[in-house]
């Protein structure tokens, strides 16, 4: 039996995740973290971790940005394996990520969904194939008209999964209205759309003369981001120090 810490256990993502692992024999959510009090839940829910006097074998994260960096010290002190699904983190919280797995294991992806971390895969070695024979790649990605960022985290992993198997030779072009010249080979174009209530979509395009290839991904609900974080927490169990990523979950 997997125990398991849900930080930010009363928010969306949080309550999506406890409701999934009340229904798994193996694993079970033994404490929240959470400094709103407004749900109520199986187990005990504490509004700061060292308020927490509950042993677990895993942390998943699905709080704020704000609170990473207090997380990552506490796991570091604690010795405990961390799942970090929080997104938008700074270059330095990133870099403090990579820090951290030197002392315990930390797994952290731009996507959850088991879905898209095999899309990742499978558009690289499409690449090696497809771009070295002259096709062009673009990503487009559709999201929900609350989401503030873009790209998305997801549609820049893809870009930079598309980079590494073409040994890091392309550039990412977000924008061509301002740009009055035909399309550069060794550029990958990013392209955001943002309406109504649109979880996520991703296509990866590979367009070449006559021909179009396209590998798309689909989200119609959280859950697949919570089925996502509850395996990467099982994997994490009982792992050694080190920074894991979801394609280490899928093999």
């Amino acid at each position: 039996m997997v125990r398991m810490i849900m930080h930010g256990c009363n928010g969306a993502m949080g309550q999506v995740i406890t409701g999934l692992v009340s229904q798994m024999e193996d694993i079970a959510i033994v404490a929240g973290i959470d400094m709103a009090d407004n749900k109520q839940n199986e187990y005990p829910v504490f509004t700061s971790l060292e308020d927490c006097d509950v042993a677990a074998d895993v942390i998943v994260d699905f709080a704020s940005v704000k609170a990473v960096d207090h997380l990552l010290d506490y796991c570091a002190a604690k010795k405990l394996p961390v799942v970090v699904c929080t997104t938008g983190l700074s270059e330095e919280q990133t870099a403090k990520v990579a820090e951290t797995a030197k002392e315990v294991a930390v797994l952290r992806s731009a996507n959850m969904s088991l879905g898209v971390n095999l899309l990742l895969k499978l558009v690289a070695e499409a690449a090696k194939t497809l771009a070295a024979a002259g096709f062009d790649m673009e990503i487009v990605e559709k999201h929900h008209n609350q989401k503030v960022d873009a790209p998305s985290g997801t549609a820049l992993a893809l870009a930079d999964s598309l980079n590494e198997a073409m040994g890091g030779e392309y550039h990412y072009q977000y924008d061509r209205s301002t740009k009055k010249e035909k399309r550069d080979r060794k550029e990958i174009g990013i392209q955001s759309v943002r309406g109504g209530s649109i979880v996520g979509e991703h296509d990866v395009i590979f367009a070449g003369q006559d021909e179009v290839v396209t590998f798309s991904h689909t989200a119609y609900s959280k859950a697949i981001f919570a089925k996502g974080a509850i395996e990467a927490a099982r994997f994490l169990a009982g792992k050694p120090a080190g920074l894991y990523n979801m394609s280490d979950v899928i093999g």
